[in-house]
């Protein structure tokens, strides 16, 4: 997985009833855009993630933070 600041990390909800849940990177902690990341939620909730499988990026810088 490669990201980097501005884009958009979707972490899929696993279970029923759980939605996906959408965070910026805010800054890129590893080397060459790899984990871990600096995230931002749209509350303005700051914390640190290394993304497991179930997220994806979404590359680009976009208006709103649930990537629309």
């Amino acid at each position: 997985m490669h990201a980097s600041k501005g884009d958009r990390l979707v972490v899929h909800g696993r279970t029923v009833g759980h939605e996906d849940h959408t965070v910026e990177v805010v800054e890129v902690l590893g080397t060459n855009g790899e984990p871990p990341y600096r995230v931002r939620d749209a509350a303005g909730h700051e914390t640190i993630m290394a993304p497991g499988p179930d997220s994806v990026v979404r590359h680009g810088k976009s208006t709103d933070i649930t990537g629309r």
